[in-house]
């Protein structure tokens, strides 16, 4: 069965615009069709959710660990935060942050502010972040502000770029000092881990954040996103915040099933490992024929310069995304691999370039 679900129709048409064009993992789709006709009770409350949450403990190294199952990563986004800040409290991000420029202002719908701190590369710095904090308080007139209730980061961050270990102990270690919780964005946290250059493992990302989560939507799932809450203070009520939000999902069991096999014999860093080895040879490839690159990323979303006469190339063959035009002839743009991403297409998109 597994191979019949691999089978793609041909194509003449090369994707890179972004990591959730295709499906699932076939893996994932096996097991949702064998287990299709079982009943099981709902909200998460089914014995998959609950191998899955045990597994996603073992993975972290933190068995005490509360996990909940949502099913996109915007959602996600505004129901940790909603359930995280009070009325007065808004949430610090760079000015890259996805929840500050990519989420049609979920946050600010829910009633809490995005403060924004300068970025390089899509990472705010542990002075920055300090640095606000202890400014805002020194202000006599702060109970009139909206006060910097929790910090913000992406793992990877919105360029593809990755926090060293110690940029994560300097952050968390800022945030403990502040009395601020930590919530990492990963999206695509598996694209992270797998990185050659990474020095952070997922036991490091549950230690040093409150609250953090795991993508499965950008990773080989269907949909769905693992929040990982290692704070036992925060979120402990979360069941009716997350209904609130409408992000309960009535037949909890397709996220549980779906995060039990990504957990499963190493099979979530495995296909995330994929996309980093097809990113690093677009990207090599791309050196080679003298393309300059916008950051210096080891994940899966590379960002170069593209000269809009080479640009013309691609019509109609490939598409990727755009980020901003550069200069009058020069554009920003980003090529995405996946879990899924053929070496097959990646050889032709370098053949067109």
């Amino acid at each position: 069965m597994a191979r019949a679900f691999l089978l793609k129709q041909p194509h003449t048409m090369l994707h890179f615009d972004c990591d959730y064009m295709e499906g699932a993992h076939p893996l994932i789709l096996e097991r949702l069709v064998r287990t299709n006709m079982e009943q099981t009770p709902g909200y998460g409350l089914d014995p998959y959710c609950e191998s899955a949450r045990e597994r996603i403990r073992q993975a972290c190294g933190c068995t005490d660990a509360a996990v909940h199952f949502l099913v996109g990563g915007t959602q996600t986004n505004a129901t940790v935060i909603d359930g995280i800040l009070r009325p007065w409290e808004g949430v610090l991000a760079a000015q890259t942050g996805h929840i500050n420029v990519h989420e049609a202002g979920a946050i600010e719908a829910g009633g809490h502010k995005v403060i924004t701190l300068p970025q390089d590369d899509g990472k705010v710095s542990p002075d920055n972040v300090d640095r606000y904090i202890t400014a805002f308080y020194a202000d006599p007139t702060y109970p009139h502000m909206t006060a910097p209730g929790m910090l913000y980061i992406s793992y990877p961050t919105e360029y593809g770029t990755l926090y060293t270990l110690s940029e994560l102990e300097a952050l968390s270690g800022v945030c403990r000092r502040h009395g601020i919780p930590l919530y990492i964005d990963g999206a695509r946290l598996g694209y992270g881990l797998a990185a050659d250059t990474a020095d952070v493992t997922l036991a490091d990302i549950a230690r040093l954040s409150d609250v953090f989560y795991i993508g499965g939507t950008k990773v080989g799932a269907l949909f769905g996103e693992a929040v990982v809450v290692t704070n036992p203070r925060l979120l402990t009520n979360f069941f009716p915040v997350i209904k609130q939000h409408g992000a309960l999902l009535a037949k909890g069991r397709l996220l549980g099933i779906q995060f039990d096999t990504l957990f499963t014999d190493g099979l979530y860093l495995r296909i995330s490992r994929h996309a980093v080895d097809m990113a690093m040879k677009l990207r090599d490839g791309l050196l080679r024929k003298g393309y300059r690159f916008f950051t210096n990323s080891p994940t899966n979303q590379q960002l170069l310069f593209l000269p809009r006469s080479r640009r013309a190339k691609l019509d109609g063959r490939a598409t990727f995304d755009t980020w901003f035009p550069y200069d009058d002839d020069t554009d920003i743009v980003r090529f995405a691999t996946s879990w899924a991403t053929r070496e097959a297409d990646v050889d032709a998109l370098l053949e067109l370039l």
